[in-house]
């Protein structure tokens, strides 16, 4: 393939592919590298979803630029990753903060309120 026939298409779904393998290895590598599981938690919810999201743009627009296919598969799972990935940090962190005995003692739950309400020390709730 000679250089000057490669499209502008091309070039952006590359560079989309080029920055959601950057994305997705540094999500990667800060999942098994960082030191604790609070951490360890943005790796893959921030990082590798942006990995994928562009991965995914990437496939959307090749389909639909070059071979006149417009796929809403790549959408709907762009969707559903961005919609399940806050949750899901969400309650990792949460499990994690009602578990380990450290962060239960220097968060208090706060008075009257439920089982995953925790209140920082700073926070005085007579003040309220």
């Amino acid at each position: 393939m000679d250089l000057s026939q490669i499209t502008a298409s091309e070039i952006v779904v590359t560079a989309l592919i080029l920055i959601g393998t950057v994305f997705l290895f540094v999500g990667s590598l800060g999942l098994a590298t960082l030191p604790d599981l609070m951490r360890r938690l943005h790796a893959p919810t921030k990082a590798t979803t942006l990995g994928i999201g562009a991965m995914l743009v990437a496939s959307m627009l090749w389909f639909d630029l070059r071979h006149d296919a417009l796929s809403f598969h790549e959408l709907l799972i762009a969707l559903f990753l961005f919609m399940t990935a806050p949750v899901s940090a969400h309650m990792i962190a949460k499990a994690h903060m009602l578990r380990d005995k450290a962060t239960q003692a220097a968060l208090p739950p706060a008075p009257g309120s439920g089982w995953a309400t925790l209140t920082p020390p700073s926070a005085d709730p007579r003040e309220t």
